[in-house]
């Protein structure tokens, strides 16, 4: 009987190591996946940063084509009234 219960432990003990080795290999494939997603937000930080600065540099160049569309816009209504007559 005493054997018996000495045999429980072991299995008791064999599983719980195995239950901390499964946990610890799951616990680095985690932080693998962490560690590859950080490099990509990095990556990914520096994209938007350079978006941003091309956008900025734009601002102004916006502002003189919408202002030359709507002038060339008043020069063919004004172009057209004179072609119409009205």
């Amino acid at each position: 009987m005493i054997g018996a219960t000495y045999t429980d432990w072991y299995i008791g003990l064999g599983l719980a190591f195995f239950v901390i080795v499964v946990v610890v290999i799951i616990v680095a494939v985690i932080l693998t996946m962490a560690a590859r997603i950080a490099d990509q937000a990095a990556e990914a930080e520096a994209g938007v940063d350079t978006v941003r600065a091309q956008s900025t540099s734009l601002s102004d160049g916006v502002d003189r084509v919408n202002d030359s569309a709507v002038r060339i816009l008043h020069m063919a209504r004004a172009l057209r009234k004179v072609a119409v007559g009205k």
